[in-house]
């Protein structure tokens, strides 16, 4: 296995940069093929059309022609009990094949157990039993899929007592032990470190910075106690002072803007997203960072609501 993780390694560290991309989303399905906009690539929910042979997966195809794609999964459980999903593997393979993405990605999560799915990106236990079983999956995932996958940190809302790990520390050993590369979320980050009282700063210095392939930039709800990673509006100020951090330390990766509810019409999310020119260069530390909005209303983001929604879009 060492081999192949060598070479997976290479894979990672050699992987291109498109630039700014969006989250592809059914709404904007006839604007873009109609329009053409100036965007450098899209990212796809994976799960959104490996089931579906109607209308999406003949849009994906058709995107995929004139974009760089990128397949981003929610499913994968890497870290749950349950034996690896082999027909969802398949699935993900098939499309894969047929999309030519530049990389698939999915999460340091687990989604269910005894074969229920919870829909949901739960937070996994950091401890070395927890890293040696997750990183013998990443290493049956990649060796079945013939590539490396790309892992993202989760916006998480506790800490296990039985954590004894950082997870940047986890992530770094990770990568280390199997090749795999990693998206950085840093509205995550950010939400995370909120809700679990650790400095984000401190989080994105320690990380593998020549491991990181992506980044994600995402709006967040602060309720005041905690914020939910809802993924429903504009990119706050703090989350892009870490953008400009994240950027000058990983060198410029390519950088991907989510919205997964409330989703703006097409001009709006693009210029959301053209931010963050303004924030890939150095900004002066003496520019004030704004209060956070708090906002009352509770939702939560899951960008597997929209798998119905695309299928019959």
């Amino acid at each position: 296995m060492s081999g192949k993780m060598d070479t997976f390694q290479d894979i990672v560290k050699n992987l291109p940069n498109p630039g700014l991309g969006l989250g592809l989303r059914s709404k904007h399905f006839n604007h873009i093929l109609e329009h053409n906009p100036a965007v450098d690539w899209f990212e796809v929910i994976s799960e959104n059309f490996m089931d579906s042979g109607g209308r999406p997966r003949h849009v994906l195809r058709q995107i995929a022609e004139r974009y760089p794609v990128v397949m981003h999964g929610v499913s994968l459980s890497i870290g749950s009990t349950d034996p690896l999903n082999m027909e969802y593997l398949s699935k993900l393979k098939a499309l894969a094949e047929e999309v030519k993405p530049l990389w698939i990605s999915d999460h340091l999560c687990w989604t269910g157990v005894n074969s229920l799915n919870t829909h949901d990106l739960l937070p996994v236990v950091l401890n070395e039993e927890s890293l040696t079983h997750i990183c013998n999956r990443i290493n049956q995932v990649q060796e079945f899929l013939g590539r490396p996958v790309v892992f993202e940190n989760p916006s998480t809302y506790l800490t296990f007592k039985q954590s004894t790990i950082p997870e940047w520390d986890f992530l770094r050993y990770m990568t280390e032990e199997t090749g795999c590369g990693l998206l950085l979320d840093v509205n995550n980050v950010y939400v995370s470190g909120f809700n679990n009282d650790f400095d984000p700063v401190h989080y994105i210095h320690q990380l593998p910075h020549d491991r990181i392939v992506q980044m994600h930039i995402a709006g967040h709800q602060h309720c005041g106690t905690h914020i939910i990673d809802t993924h429903d509006r504009n990119v706050v100020q703090d989350v892009w002072k870490l953008f400009n951090l994240a950027w000058q330390l990983t060198g410029g990766v390519a950088t991907l803007l989510e919205w997964d509810s409330n989703i703006p019409d097409f001009e709006a999310y693009h210029a959301e997203l053209l931010k963050a020119k303004q924030y890939m260069s150095s900004i002066s530390n003496s520019n004030p960072i704004p209060e956070i909005q708090e906002y009352s209303e509770a939702a939560v983001s899951n960008p597997v609501d929209f798998l119905v929604s695309d299928i019959l879009g």
